[in-house]
C-alpha cells in the first residue's frame, strides 16, 4: 500500500506517459474500443485522419492515473473526473498531465487540469478531478 499524500491548495503535479505502438490496442483489448480509427493506420489516414489516433478514454485514463499516484496511489481516492477532448493523440506522442490542487474542502481536493503533447498542444483541457485528501 502506498503512504497517502496530503494535497493542500496550490500544489501542482505533472506525469507524462509515452503512447507506445500498441498502445491503442491493449486499451482496445481492455475496453473493446477496436474502432479501425485507433488500430488501423492506414484506415485512420483514408478517414482524414492522418494516422491512427489513441482513444480518447485512454488519454483520459492517463490523466486519471496521474491523479491517483498524486493522491498517494490508492485508486478509491479518485472520487470524480471531467474532461473536454480538444486534439486527437497520435501513436508515438508522449502526454503529460499538468494539474493544479484548487481548493481542499470537506476532505475533498479539487484539482483543475491540461493534458499537452511535446509541441504544447492541449488534448484535453477545461478538465477537473475531485480527489479525497
Amino acid at each position: 500500500m502506498v503512504e497517502k499524500t496530503k494535497l493542500a491548495v496550490g500544489d501542482t503535479f505533472e506525469a507524462t506517459q509515452s503512447v507506445g505502438k500498441y498502445q491503442a490496442i491493449y486499451y482496445g483489448g481492455a475496453s473493446g474500443d477496436f474502432n479501425p480509427i485507433h488500430i488501423d493506420d492506414e484506415f485512420a489516414r483514408m478517414v482524414g485522419l492522418g494516422g491512427a489516433i489513441l482513444q480518447g478514454l485512454c488519454t483520459m485514463a492517463f490523466a486519471a492515473s496521474a491523479h491517483i499516484d498524486a493522491a498517494g496511489g490508492d485508486p478509491r481516492a479518485l472520487k470524480k473526473i471531467k474532461v473536454r477532448f480538444s486534439r486527437p493523440v497520435r501513436i508515438g506522442d508522449d502526454v503529460t498531465t499538468r494539474a493544479r490542487v484548487e481548493s481542499v474542502r470537506g476532505g475533498e481536493a479539487v484539482t483543475s487540469f491540461v493534458c499537452v503533447t511535446p509541441d504544447g498542444a492541449e488534448v484535453i483541457k477545461n478538465a477537473s478531478a475531485t480527489l479525497k485528501a
